[in-house]
Order: structure tokens, then sequence, then C-alpha cells
């Protein structure tokens, strides 16, 4: 999935306008964009949201926000929309590997108490968003077989910390954050699971954006989370592989299977080895491609 965007659980109109706006995933959200006086009413709208959704015939995965696992919100949030059967659920301010499996005993629960699919909620964490969890990151390897992402998260990492401000003057991430992010990016791919980078806050900054979104496609993320449907598109355009890049490696995959006994070889006046290979096999595993 390239392309998640939030919408806040409580709001029919922005649920609604979120299946509309292109994203490959929405993120419904029971977490910080509803106030705790409307928590209840947004479990309520979501699971709503969430059986109607699956009813159609091409729509976006569904993952929820719940709340964080120490707020004591978690499990009225999952016996509220395990009826409406997300594809997974997002969960913030994850601490490391033993979160995720706690949230997969819950949701193995709810699986059995609603007849889905044993191990069909996928798990996506926030894995960065307080000081303490960067030291949690090399847990999320074989954690679970639930967990499908990790991203990574400055705003509360920055409240946490105590800072000022998580961007320079220039718009671009302070080193501390961009720490976060480089070992989120080194955590999920160690994790065999996708790396998704955070959002930009500022939606309407359309060339900040476009440049962040370059910078972490050409670092190895697969996909970002927007805040706002205009970015979904910008998004989509730069997390999908140009044709030309889609060819190349079908050439090199297809190159080195009919020469199965070699390390390295020719292809347009090139030299390629195993290193070559395997990220052509990644761009093309991002596309479904059958290899």
């Amino acid at each position: 999935m390239r392309s998640q965007l939030f919408v806040p659980g409580d709001s029919e109109k922005k649920l609604a306008k979120g299946l509309d706006a292109g994203a490959d995933c929405l993120f419904i959200d029971l977490e910080d964009s509803v106030a705790a006086a409307n928590k209840e009413a947004a479990r309520k709208m979501a699971r709503e949201f969430l059986t109607s959704a699956r009813k159609l015939d091409k729509r976006p995965l569904l993952y929820v926000r719940v709340n964080a696992l120490d707020t004591g919100l978690t499990d009225a949030d999952l016996d509220a929309i395990a009826p409406g059967r997300p594809d997974g659920i997002l969960l913030p301010k994850s601490q490391g590997g033993a979160d995720v499996q706690h949230l997969a005993a819950k949701l193995a629960v709810r699986e059995a108490e609603n007849e889905i699919p044993d191990g069909a909620t996928q798990i996506c964490c926030v894995a960065t968003e307080t000081a303490s969890a960067i030291f949690g990151l090399s847990s999320y390897r074989g954690s679970s077989r639930r967990l499908a992402a990790l991203t990574w998260g400055a705003e509360d990492l920055s409240a946490d910390l105590g800072a000022e401000t998580n961007r320079l003057p220039d718009g671009m991430h302070a080193p501390v954050y961009v720490l976060a992010r480089n070992m989120t990016l080194l955590a999920a791919v160690s994790a065999g699971v996708q790396p998704i980078d955070t959002v930009y806050p500022n939606f309407r900054d359309e060339a900040g954006f476009r440049r962040e979104c370059i910078e972490a496609r050409r670092d190895g993320f697969t996909g970002k989370m927007a805040i706002h449907p205009a970015q979904v598109p910008i998004i989509n355009e730069i997390f999908t592989p140009p044709a030309t890049e889609i060819e190349r490696a079908r050439k090199i995959v297809q190159a080195f299977a009919d020469n199965p006994m070699a390390g390295v070889i020719g292809l347009d006046g090139e030299m390629l080895d195993k290193p070559h290979l395997e990220r052509a096999k990644k761009l093309l595993a991002r596309l479904g491609t059958a290899l």
C-alpha cells in the first residue's frame, strides 16, 4: 500500500470522502483526532462504516487506529470495531515486539468471537512516538505473523522529548528525528514488513511534501501516510515505480533466471550482481508481480 489516509472516526462526511480519495488504505482514527467525549460515538460510527464499506466492489484497505495499549481504551475500541472486520489495526505509541504480541492476542480473541479467520487482521505499528520506543525497534523482527508494516512519528516524539520543534527552518527534520526515521526503515526491513514514511503536516506545501516523498522512496520507504486527501495523488504518483524501472527490473530478474549459475551478469553495458537482483525483486514484489 502506497498511500494511507487518516480519517477521523467520528466524522461521517470525512469517512465517506475518504473512500473517494484514491488512497490504498484508510486509517480510521479513534485516537488523536477524536475527543475523549466522542470516543464511544466514534467507535459506533467506525463499525458502521467498516460494515458498509466492506460491501463495496472496489475499496481501499481499512485499518483502524485504536488508542494506545497504556490508555485503558484499547479493549473497548477492539470490541466495538471487530464486528466490522477491519483489514488491520494501526497501533500508536508501540514500544516494541511485546506490544505487537499483546495486540495480536487480543485480536485472536475478537476474531474467534466474530467468526473471522484466525490471523486475518493485520497490524501496523507507529514505532517511534516515545524516546523509549526507539530502543525496542529490533524486537519487531519475528514478533508476529500479523505484523505488516512499521511507520514512525515525529509529532508525538517531539512532545515526549520536550522539543521546541521537530523541523529545521528549511522544513527538513532535525537530526534526532532523522535518526528515528532511519531506524524505523532499518527495523521494518529487518522484520520483513513494509516501511511507511510519516505524515507531512503542512498539507498546503505541495513542493515540500513532494520533496519528502521523493526522498523517502529514494531511501527505501514504500509508502507514506497522508493527513489530507490532496496529498494522496502525489503519494501514489511517487511511490508507483515508473514503467522504465519496472521493465528494467523484469530484465534483471529474467537475465539471472536465464543464467542460474552466474554470480555476475552483464546487461545493457552494466555489470550486475546479487544486490541488483534483490532490488529488482523487491520492486516487482511491490507491484504484486509474480517472479
